[in-house]
């Protein structure tokens, strides 16, 4: 594989094919998809258009299919303030998930790093500028914290050596990332949040205040289009 090259997510362990070329046991059978949701950021450079290359990349990962796009939101920087202003998405992908849950989300985790640093990702203080950041928030009814391999380790030195968690550890309490999944998902409850997608906006936007996320842009045939005021709220 090519440095840079997004790793295959593929079903491992295949077994002897015959027929058409698909495992006799498996003929006329649907493969297992599970809806995973990626959240996208970035703030430098022209982060929209990154954001747009970066959704065409998902999409165009074996085995993956885009199910939605959510709005583009402008959103205030968090943890550090002195830096320039994000834009945020939400994508649904359906994924394979053969042999396990697990398995697949470390494999897709291990893609997700792989086209950061494709796009230029460099290390920073946590909570800095990003040239794009690839978050998996929720991934099928899954809930588990285990061990990375290096291919799906984070490139922020603060949190290399921490487990990949599934939900994400923080999505709940982030507005940048409530706003645009409940965009996507209202009404889905992760495992162990105990409140919906739309509950837990609902509480951040009262927490945050609106003047922490504004939707700018709406996906449409591969690229965004502005807002008008009466898309925007």
């Amino acid at each position: 594989m090519a440095d840079g090259a997004a790793p295959a997510i593929h079903a491992r362990g295949s077994r002897a094919t015959s027929g058409r070329g698909r495992p006799p046991a498996t003929r006329g059978r649907r493969s297992r998809r599970v809806r995973a949701y990626i959240g996208l950021g970035a703030n430098l450079g022209d982060a929209a258009a990154t954001l747009a290359s970066g959704i065409r990349a998902l999409a165009a990962l074996p085995g993956v299919r885009l199910r939605g796009v959510s709005r583009l939101y402008a959103t205030a920087p968090w943890g550090r303030p002195d830096q320039p202003e994000f834009r945020n998405a939400v994508v649904a992908l359906d994924v394979p998930v053969a042999p396990d849950d697990r398995t697949a989300a470390l494999d897709l985790m291990a893609a997700l790093k792989s086209l950061e640093r494709t796009f230029g990702r460099a290390e920073r203080v946590r909570w800095g500028p990003r040239e794009l950041d690839l978050d998996l928030l929720v991934f099928g009814r899954a809930g588990f914290s285990t061990e990375r391999p290096a291919a799906a380790r984070s490139t922020d030195p603060a949190k290399a050596g921490l487990p990949l968690t599934v939900p994400h550890p923080e999505a709940r309490h982030r507005l940048f990332v409530l706003a645009p999944l409940a965009d996507l998902a209202p009404g889905l409850a992760p495992p162990g949040w105990g409140e919906t997608v739309a509950t837990a906006r609902r509480r951040q936007l009262q927490a945050e205040g609106r003047d922490a996320v504004r939707p700018v842009a709406r996906w449409q045939r591969g690229e965004w289009r502005p807002l008008l005021d009466v898309d925007s709220t």
